[in-house]
């Protein structure tokens, strides 16, 4: 006899992560970000590496501390994770439970349905429109009396599209005030044009929470670390269901290090917007048929039963993408593979 679980957890697929790349070939499956970290990021982080032998202090206070004085808001309004997504997972299991409804596009960040799902709630999925947009007039429709919570990803992650500031405030202006609204913001620093500013939303909408990381942008993708801008009250809910002490002195280390010198990582996300823009004006004289990316990477559409040609093509040109069943997201990665990127999406886009 099998131990038996819950039947929720059996029913999930889990999350795939990023397959790593053969000799000679390119990463872009997991969106990270090129560059080694800063030379101030890895000292800082060898010297806390002395003391390792003991705990972290809860909450990563000076962590919180630094953010709050960065973001203009009270440190009570900050709660440290080990990476933003945990702290989308705990703010679910806070507010939702079986019975309960949790509203997001789909296509988004593929981990949103394993969260609601472990903590027994129900995924409530609204495709996202022909432009791979958020639809959030749909979104907002989707909400019943069983909605705890929708979560916006601006910009979206895996289509790369983002919410405008009007749209998000008349989305928001028809959710009830008692349904927690997530504004996951992963990749917000790639963004280059007018986009809804969370944190200022936030200090006027009690349900909202914000949620960033250090992984994308700030190359700390190894370390684990993200935060949570909101109610007090709602974040201590989300705190507890946590894992006390799992933000780790490496990683609190590493990110106020890298808050004090991000004047140098934003020269560098420039550099990679700068890379981005110009591929994807290649794909599209190309012909692919690519929404304009707003993050560190691009969708390219595919139809299902698609997926092993797809495979078969990015293992011709030395790339490994994440491929679903309706595309393949493909990371911003070294410059020398932007060839390769382009040849397999030409190839891709032969093949529909």
């Amino acid at each position: 006899m099998t131990v038996r679980l819950r039947p929720e957890i059996a029913a999930v697929p889990p999350y795939q992560q990023g397959r790593p790349a053969p000799q000679g070939g390119y990463k872009l499956s997991s969106n990270e970000n090129p560059f080694p970290p800063l030379p101030a990021v890895v000292e800082a982080v060898q010297r806390e590496a002395e003391h390792v032998n003991r705990y972290p202090r809860p909450g990563a206070p000076q962590l919180r501390a630094a953010l709050a004085e960065e973001l203009g808001v009270d440190a009570e309004r900050v709660l440290i994770g080990d990476g933003s997504a945990t702290l989308i997972q705990q703010l679910i299991h806070a507010v939702a439970g079986p019975g309960d409804e949790v509203v997001y596009a789909w296509r988004s960040f593929d981990a949103y349905p394993l969260f609601v799902r472990t903590g027994g709630a129900t995924p409530v999925e609204v495709p996202v429109d022909a432009e791979h947009r958020h639809d959030l007039d749909a979104m907002a429709a989707a909400i019943t009396e069983r909605t705890r919570a929708v979560i916006v990803c601006s910009p979206n992650n895996p289509t790369g599209t983002i919410v405008t500031a009007d749209e998000l405030d008349a989305f928001i202006a028809r959710v009830p005030a008692d349904v927690l609204i997530m504004l996951d913001e992963a990749y917000i620093e790639f963004v280059r044009e007018p986009t809804a500013n969370g944190i200022e939303l936030q200090r006027q909408h009690a349900n909202l929470v914000v949620l960033r990381t250090f992984s994308k942008a700030h190359g700390l993708a190894g370390l684990r670390v993200g935060y949570a801008v909101g109610d007090p009250a709602v974040l201590r809910g989300a705190d507890l269901c946590g894992v006390p002490l799992s933000q780790t002195s490496l990683a609190s280390t590493a990110a106020i290090a890298a808050l004090e010198h991000v004047g140098e990582t934003f020269a560098r996300i420039d550099v990679l917007a700068d890379q981005r823009d110009a591929l994807w004006q290649r794909l599209v004289d190309a012909g692919v048929p690519v929404p304009k990316p707003f993050g560190n990477f691009f969708w390219i559409p595919s139809r299902p039963g698609q997926e092993d040609a797809i495979h078969d093509i990015l293992d011709a040109n030395r790339i490994v993408a994440k491929v679903f069943t309706d595309g393949t997201r493909v990371s911003v990665g070294e410059p020398e593979a932007d060839e390769h990127i382009l040849a397999a999406a030409i190839a891709i886009q032969a093949i529909q």
